[in-house]
């Protein structure tokens, strides 16, 4: 079974910054593109970042400019850098692995990391 492991959620004052890790084992296809979503209290998940196994990057209009998002291939590793976080990036953070092999496609998450930014 696939497994996505996330770390470096936590409590940070507005202003601040964080940095997530994912780390996808047990892969039995080809990753295609590796990614962070959020989903804040009474709201529904929503793209953050994804990154494309060629390097190939896309933001929220919401977190451009602030958060970054990279991957190492050869770790099947995905980090997102958040800066100048602000209250309105409260939620808690997932990461996503999209992939594809001849049999079939696969979309698999992981279990999600708290990320909560005082004011």
């Amino acid at each position: 079974q696939v497994r996505l492991v996330e770390s470096g959620g936590g409590l940070v004052q507005a202003g601040g910054s964080l940095r997530l890790s994912c780390v996808a084992s047990r892969i039995f296809f080809s990753i295609n593109a590796m990614g962070w979503y959020r989903q804040a209290p009474g709201k529904q998940r929503e793209l953050v970042a994804t990154i494309t196994s060629g390097g190939t990057t896309n933001y929220a209009d919401s977190v451009k400019g602030r958060f970054t998002i990279s991957r190492d291939n050869a770790k099947n590793t995905v980090y997102l850098q958040m800066d100048s976080l602000n209250p309105d990036d409260t939620a808690v953070y997932f990461c996503n692995v999209k992939g594809s092999n001849r049999l079939s496609e696969y979309d698999y998450w992981g279990q999600g990391t708290q990320v909560t930014v005082s004011s």
